[in-house]
């Protein structure tokens, strides 16, 4: 017989005598019949014979069949012997014996627990730590690894940002984003019309149709010429979590490059527009045909342009550039990496004019990740986009996490905005009939603490939204509000900056009614005490305490909604950079207040280009009245 089996027989039998014992102590405690007994066990265990006649099997080996014959007999025999006895017992006592194991449960319980109570806290803390020792505690408080700590949180933080810069690629679309407003079938209708728009405006020569590759920013259009491969992108190295990458420029592009730069120098526009016949994706020509095409008015060909070389540039990122994850940097201190910022800001403001805020608003994310240091001041356009998006959850994360810091409700586009965020975020909260949290602040506070911080902003909205309604001009009367500047360069170009991008918030009506009674209650509590107004001014100057204006690189015509246009003769001084040109003054340039073209010099100069340039109708090289008019006092427009 085998050992695993002589063991489960007696676990058997001693299961047995422990059910036998418990039902009589039971019954006699209760004074009740004990009922039926079962039959009696035999007090020989007949088991023992069977390890005896294993002893003598040893001696005798011939007997082993027998053995194993009695032994099967017996087992078989000891099993139905327990089942007759455990039937008639358990069915007089199952309702005691749970009774009885809950009880022993219960003390079995306390008793652990006691045990644990009782040992010290030392003990306990050394047994939930996880092969932790004193020396290594001791390590953790050495000052290396206190800034391995302060790494870490740093690091946490970063990951965090990554996070909420992430673009959603579905909505980098604009075309969807129209269909969900529109509706597919007027989208449809668009599209049809400017394909032949498009078609008609391709010059002689057949068309060839090709694959175009599939890209995430843009949707290349079927006109637009194949990738040429004429620019790349490297991988410089890893910091902190963040890999670093530039653009390269090819030398059949560096070529390309010189040649504008000369066509630049002279202010050639057809100079430039023959380079893009034998470089078409060369950035710098089409973001500044995109400008010409804007002031011209002809805003389709100037965002088709931008798109050009969004195509181009996401067509050379290099394999690991997974800028869409917010974990990539490309440090405009490099000077090719220049035209991406600059096309991703215009193709931001083209799709806002489209009413395309949610794409514009990842395009926005992406802007933003790329460059730590923001040079294009996405931070100042963001609020905005999440507003007309309607992302109010998205923007209070991003307030309270940006950088691991809660400063930016200091600068006056997110002071004022997290305020309209929190009024939307109310409403929604009262129609689903949620819980407000109320270890928030709620809207009003929050306007309230943005009018005490900025007052000047109020006067300045006053005047852009308009609000013509006597009780502003009322408002408008008391000292705290009366100013529009605050006398901190830095701070008046952000008010400027707010009041000429985010202007279209305040037209609406409920807004409206908050600002104004929000207004208010600043002045009532003016009234009781004018030590908060010191204080706001004390926080004020803290925060911006720059004498010089840190963010006149900004252009406030870059944040307005107004696109100025000129007629082609205004425009044919106009290739130069054209963040550092005025319109304006480029129109009263090309009109003078005589009304008269400025003429233009003929000496030394090719007489076949003369000719060629006098059938310009805006070309004036002048006539008899000009005769003995001093050369000096002639204007010239290329001075200018």
């Amino acid at each position: 017989m085998s050992a695993r089996l002589l063991k489960k027989v007696l676990k058997e039998q001693e299961e047995l005598q422990q059910h036998h014992s418990q039902p009589s102590t039971t019954d006699d405690e209760d004074g009740q019949d004990p009922g039926p007994s079962p039959p009696a066990a035999s007090s020989i265990n007949p088991f023992d014979l069977l390890i005896d006649d294993e002893d003598d099997s040893q001696i005798n080996p011939q007997q082993d069949d027998d053995q194993e014959v009695a032994e099967e007999v017996s087992v078989n025999m000891h099993k139905e012997f327990v089942r007759n006895g455990t039937k008639s017992a358990s069915s007089t006592s199952n309702k005691k014996l749970k009774k009885k194991k809950k009880k022993t449960e219960r003390e079995n319980s306390s008793s652990t627990t006691n045990k644990i109570l009782d040992k010290p806290l030392d003990v306990i803390l050394e047994s939930l730590s996880l092969d932790v020792n004193p020396s290594a505690l001791s390590r953790q408080q050495d000052p290396e690894k206190a800034k391995d700590v302060v790494e870490e949180e740093r690091n946490r933080g970063k990951q965090c940002l990554t996070s909420l810069l992430e673009v959603d690629p579905k909505y980098l679309n604009a075309g969807n984003e129209l269909r969900r407003i529109f509706g597919s079938k007027v989208v449809k209708s668009f599209e049809k019309n400017n394909q032949a728009s498009s078609s008609r405006q391709l010059r002689g020569g057949r068309r060839v149709n090709h694959l175009s590759r599939k890209t995430y920013l843009v949707s290349p259009s079927d006109h637009w010429p194949r990738w040429d491969g004429s620019l790349s992108m490297e991988f410089l190295e890893t910091k902190n979590g963040y890999h670093y990458f530039r653009y390269v420029h090819p030398p059949s592009y560096v070529e390309a490059q010189k040649a504008f730069e000369a066509a630049k120098s002279i202010h050639d526009l057809n100079g430039i527009a023959s380079i893009l016949l034998h470089h078409p994706y060369h950035l710098d020509s089409l973001i500044t045909m995109a400008e010409y095409f804007k002031f011209a008015g002809d805003h389709e060909m100037s965002s088709d342009a931008v798109a050009k070389s969004l195509y181009a540039l996401e067509c050379a990122w290099h394999p690991m550039f997974t800028a869409l994850q917010g974990n990539c940097q490309l440090k405009i201190s490099h000077e090719t990496n220049k035209p991406m910022f600059t096309s991703l800001f215009t193709h931001v403001k083209n799709l806002d004019r489209r009413g395309c805020h949610r794409s514009a608003l990842e395009v926005c994310k992406l802007l933003l990740s790329l460059d730590s240091d923001d040079p294009m001041g996405a931070i100042f356009f963001i609020d905005y986009l999440s507003l007309r998006a309607e992302e109010y959850t998205w923007l209070e994360r991003f307030a309270e996490s940006y950088k691991n810091d809660t400063s930016l409700w200091l600068f006056p586009n997110f002071s004022f905005s997290l305020s309209v965020c929190r009024y939307y975020l109310e409403r929604e909260e009262d129609s689903k009939n949620d819980n407000l949290d109320a270890t928030r602040a709620n809207s009003t506070d929050l306007l309230k603490q943005a009018l005490m911080l900025h007052p000047f902003v109020l006067k300045r909205l006053v005047e852009k939204v308009p609000l013509k309604e006597q009780f502003w001009v009322h408002i408008l009367k008391n000292s705290f509000f009366s100013s529009d500047q605050t006398g901190i360069p830095s701070l008046d170009h952000l008010i400027n900056l707010y009041v000429e991008r985010n202007y279209l918030i305040w037209r609406i009506p409920d807004l409206q009614k908050l600002l104004k009674e929000t207004a208010q209650l600043v002045i009532e509590v003016l009234e009781t005490d004018r030590n908060d107004a010191k204080d706001w001014a004390c926080v004020r100057k803290e925060a911006f305490s720059c004498d010089k204006n840190e963010y006149a690189h900004l252009l406030v015509s870059d944040f307005s909604d107004s696109v100025s246009s000129a007629p082609p003769e205004a425009l044919q001084d106009f290739v130069v950079d054209p963040r550092m040109r005025d319109v304006q003054n480029i129109i009263q340039h090309a009109n003078p207040p005589n009304q008269r073209h400025p003429t233009r010099e003929i000496a030394n100069r090719s007489a076949l280009a003369v000719l060629f340039e006098s059938m310009l109708p805006w070309v004036n090289y002048g006539d008899e009245r000009d005769i003995g008019v001093d050369e000096g006092n002639q204007f010239d427009e290329h001075d200018h």
